[in-house]
């Protein structure tokens, strides 16, 4: 049998704050996209340590922040939001810092 049991959502901000929830994944996707451009400029190694500096923030954000503070960057638990996003931050790092 199925359990019925639904996981608990956030509760909802204030009309008046709604569009702030959202800065914390706005700042990680800018920086994110300042990566592809330097990817594309073909200073790789820069691109993919701001993609990884983007990570390691989503995960300081999901952090510090309270989960209706931190708008789409809620994924999963915090625990494991904060797991991923830092985990793959690291591997990039490594990666961008060891390939030759």
């Amino acid at each position: 049998m199925l359990d019925d049991h639904e996981p608990e959502l956030p509760p909802e901000p204030p009309k008046s704050e709604r569009s702030v929830v959202h800065v914390p994944y706005l700042v990680v996707m800018g920086v994110v996209l300042v990566g592809f451009v330097l990817i594309m400029m073909f200073r790789w190694r820069m691109g993919s340590g701001a993609i990884a500096g983007a990570l390691l923030l989503a995960a300081t954000f999901r952090a510090v922040l309270p989960p209706e503070r931190c708008g789409l960057l809620v994924i999963r638990t915090r625990l494991t939001d904060i797991v991923t996003y830092g985990g793959l931050g690291l591997l990039i790092t490594y990666v961008a810092l060891t390939i030759t």
